[in-house]
């Protein structure tokens, strides 16, 4: 490999930030890598953002004649946690900047029309959000979270967009093991209702992942306004709004659209529901026998 060749290639300009930041990472550890690191740093820094984002490990290592373990091993050596860090870097601008429809098109374009390809792509991007989210989540925060459904007088949980799903869904489980809670599934005009409910010492949960909508600005106001604690499970918003809630936990979205995004959402939910049922067990099985003596009586 001509290292000169090389080194000139990560200089390269690119609009994307992410990939500049891959770029300047590759360039100041170049000289500590081995032949088959600097294979894969000299393959990553000249694909397009668009094939970074689509590709797994196994199709960056077959393309740089590598491994899936060098391009993994090597993507942590950059200082990124994992692949799905930097394709979450890269994937930033195009949230903001590329029309849905557009990254449909791209996403349709890389994936190709093969069951086997497809299917791939979906389950490594599964695995690499859930890997991201669980070295992302801190033991603190989610402790600080559990106290604060546990001493509330109830949990209100709300989710933007598909982000309901999680939220439908923490609100399930949470009253499953004995824990009072609701769900808002309103916005607009209708919401202002649902907000009445929030009152001091509640905790509302918020599943923001990107965004702060109008919606979630006016809860985050009433929750301060009447001295309900807030727990914020997000990708992007942790620090923009870590003045105006309790807690962040940081859940990472979907960098291409192709797994669902609730999913780490749903998961940072499991973690919390889970965490609460050993901490109270005796609550958690009352609850489910009551549940299930109900299901009874309705005939199931």
């Amino acid at each position: 490999m001509d290292d000169t060749r090389n080194r000139s290639a990560v200089t390269s300009v690119t609009d994307n930030p992410g990939v500049t930041e891959l770029r300047a990472r590759v360039r100041g550890q170049w000289d500590t890598m081995s032949r088959a690191e600097r294979a894969v740093s000299d393959f990553l820094a000249n694909c397009s953002a668009e094939r970074l984002l689509y590709a797994s490990a196994a199709d960056l290592g077959a393309e740089s004649r590598t491994s899936n373990a060098t391009v993994v091993r090597t993507v942590q050596k950059l200082g990124y946690t994992g692949l799905s860090e930097l394709k979450q870097q890269v994937a930033a601008p195009f949230s903001s900047t590329v029309a849905p429809e557009v990254r449909l098109q791209q996403r349709i374009a890389h994936l190709g029309s093969g069951y086997e390809d497809v299917s791939r792509s979906v389950w490594a991007e599964a695995r690499e959000r859930i890997e991201l989210a669980e070295n992302l989540l801190s033991a603190d925060a989610v402790s600080q979270a559990i106290e604060l459904i546990l001493h509330a007088r109830q949990a209100h949980t709300y989710g933007v967009g598909s982000s309901g799903i999680a939220a439908a869904h923490l609100a399930l489980r949470l009253n499953r093991v004995g824990c009072p809670a609701r769900h808002i599934d309103s916005d607009g005009f209708a919401l202002a209702d649902e907000l009445l409910h929030i009152r001091h010492s509640d905790v509302v949960v918020v599943f923001a992942p990107g965004r702060v909508i109008t919606e979630v600005d006016v809860i985050l106001s009433r929750a301060r306004d009447v001295g309900a604690n807030v727990i914020l499970v997000s990708d992007e918003l942790t620090d923009s709004l870590s003045d105006r809630v309790a807690v962040a936990l940081m859940a990472p979205h979907t960098p291409t659209g192709l797994s669902a995004e609730a999913l780490t959402s749903i998961l940072v939910g499991d973690v919390l529901v889970q965490s609460i049922a050993a901490i109270h067990p005796d609550l958690a099985v009352e609850t489910s026998h009551s549940l299930t003596s109900l299901r009874t009586k309705l005939g199931y």
